[in-house]
C-alpha cells in the first residue's frame, strides 16, 4: 500500500494512470503527453508497476501498459477506509447539532 500510495503522489503518474485507465496504450504513446523525455516516462511506468497499479504487456519491439484494476481495488479500498471514518463523524456531527437545534427550540416554546 505505502508503494501505491507513493506513487500516486506524484502528478506525472496520476496523469499516466488517467491514460491508461480505460485502454492499453504504447510506452511512446504515453510518453508524447508530456514535456519530459522518455526516459523519465520509463521511470515513472517502471514506479507504477512496481506499486501493482499498472501492467505491461509486450506486443513484438512495443510495449503496452494499463491499469491494474486490482491494484486500483487495493487502493480505492484503503481510501475508503477514511472517507467511511470521516463520514460518520459529519453525521454524528450533524445529528447531534439538529438535537440541540431542537432542544433551544423546545426551551423556547416552553
Amino acid at each position: 500500500m505505502e508503494a501505491a500510495l507513493k506513487a500516486m503522489s506524484d502528478p506525472t503518474r496520476r496523469e499516466i494512470l488517467r491514460l491508461v485507465q480505460n485502454e492499453e496504450l504504447p510506452a511512446g504513446e504515453i510518453a508524447s503527453n508530456f514535456p519530459v523525455s522518455r526516459p523519465a516516462i520509463s521511470q515513472h511506468l517502471t514506479v507504477l508497476k512496481a506499486a501493482g497499479l499498472i501492467d505491461e504487456r509486450r506486443a513484438g519491439v512495443k510495449r503496452l501498459y494499463r491499469t491494474r484494476v486490482e491494484g486500483m481495488a487495493e487502493l480505492k479500498a484503503f481510501l475508503e477506509m477514511f472517507w467511511d471514518v470521516r463520514l460518520k463523524r459529519l453525521k454524528a456531527a450533524i445529528e447531534a447539532d439538529i438535537e440541540k437545534e431542537e432542544s433551544c427550540d423546545d426551551d423556547v416554546q416552553n
